[in-house]
């Protein structure tokens, strides 16, 4: 299958093809993708609700889904900036297709559960948070590897208000980035946080002015895919599993993966770059 975006196309491998191709194509109705970067090896995504404010419904979800499947295949791309508009990142998940959904619906069909996709992508994912970044919009970002965001953006769980609790991670992973007390002030309240109060709890990365936002992320991206794709890969799981151990066995799933890196061809290189003082040419293998 093939899906058709703004003027270009991609296959299921990822790869960008000409507009005007024949063949069959599905568009895509709530984002919009593209390849960025002097290289054209960031792959970028691009949330497109505006009327909803990027609220994330059930499509929503799958095509971002479908997309960075997509991705992950593509041998070009080494990491992959999602976004939304400056005025909204994420103003929450959808209100309207959840408020008739009962428990028994809820529990029988795991709500939610495909939203993990996003956590599971192997390859790193930069989230641009300008604007609302509320609710599921806020967990969306936190599944991403690393957040930017505009000086204006605002980040909340508010779903306090709305009689029910964060279900796609604002309980689990805000605590572990900004800790307990700040989460459960944020959760309980359902207040929001200013993009500088987010950085100062270690939630962003950095803070860019609104205009400026998804190039300082692309230009991330570029860095990060300039080094050995398979080895960033290697070197995100180790980072993400240090959340889920000891610390003993972090340390020993990182030794792991620090002698798997010697086997491959891209250790050879690098080092031997380094030594004839040359740019490394990996090969991500």
């Amino acid at each position: 299958m093939l899906s058709l975006v703004g003027k270009q196309l991609f296959a299921k491998n990822g790869s960008v093809l000409a507009a005007g191709s024949r063949f069959l194509s599905t568009d895509f109705q709530h984002i919009l993708v593209d390849k960025r970067g002097e290289k054209k090896n960031v792959g970028f995504i691009q949330l497109n609700r505006p009327k909803a404010l990027n609220a994330l419904c059930d499509a929503l979800i799958k095509e971002l889904s479908q997309a960075l499947n997509e991705m992950e295949k593509d041998k070009d791309i080494g990491s992959v900036v999602l976004t939304g508009s400056e005025k909204a990142f994420a103003a929450g998940a959808d209100i309207k297709e959840m408020s008739e959904v009962k428990f028994a619906e809820a529990f029988s069909t795991n709500f939610l559960s495909g939203w993990d996709s996003v956590a599971k992508f192997k390859k790193p994912l930069i989230a641009a948070v300008n604007g609302y970044a509320l609710g599921g919009g806020c967990e969306l970002a936190m599944m991403c590897d690393i957040i930017y965001c505009g000086d204006k953006a605002k980040f909340g769980q508010p779903e306090i208000a709305l009689g029910v609790i964060p279900g796609a991670g604002g309980t689990q992973r805000l605590p572990k980035a900004v800790g307990k007390s700040r989460a459960m002030e944020m959760v309980l309240s359902g207040l929001p946080i200013t993009a500088q109060e987010a950085e100062h709890w270690g939630l962003v990365s950095r803070v860019f002015p609104a205009d400026k936002l998804v190039d300082e992320a692309i230009k991330l991206g570029e860095k990060i895919s300039s080094q050995s794709k398979l080895i960033s890969m290697m070197a995100k799981e180790a980072v993400n599993n240090s959340f889920e151990t000891t610390l003993q066995q972090g340390l020993k799933s990182e030794l792991r993966y620090f002698h798997a890196a010697f086997g491959t061809h891209d250790k050879m290189e690098g080092m031997k770059a380094f030594i004839e003082k040359r740019p490394a040419g990996f090969k991500d293998e």
